[in-house]
């Protein structure tokens, strides 16, 4: 059985194990306090607009859910919300159309 800290779970890739998809990096993760258990890494969302808007929802992935930590990733069984950009109803150029005559 290897041992890992959590500063070195930090420095790992997260990829989902179903659609070889790449979540993100470790930013974070929750530890059991009574147990003394690791639950769940947490991965920051991404931000918005250069961070101006906020961030996207974080991703939990629960421990149960982590396959495999390797030397450089670790695969989970998680399978993202695919990330759709929003489409502007009235976008700057449908604005200008609406201006000529």
């Amino acid at each position: 059985m290897g041992c890992c800290r959590i500063t070195d779970l930090r420095r790992k890739e997260v990829i989902s194990s179903k659609t070889g998809c790449r979540i993100g990096f470790v930013d974070d993760v929750e530890v059991d306090t009574v147990t003394a258990k690791l639950v769940s890494i947490i991965i920051f969302g991404r931000p918005r607009c250069f961070g101006l808007f906020g961030r996207e929802e974080n991703v939990l992935i629960r421990w149960e859910n982590i396959r495999l930590i390797g030397e450089d990733t670790i695969l989970v069984e998680h399978c993202p919300v695919p990330h759709k950009p929003k489409k502007w109803k009235n976008s700057f150029f449908s604005f200008k159309k609406s201006l000529q005559f």
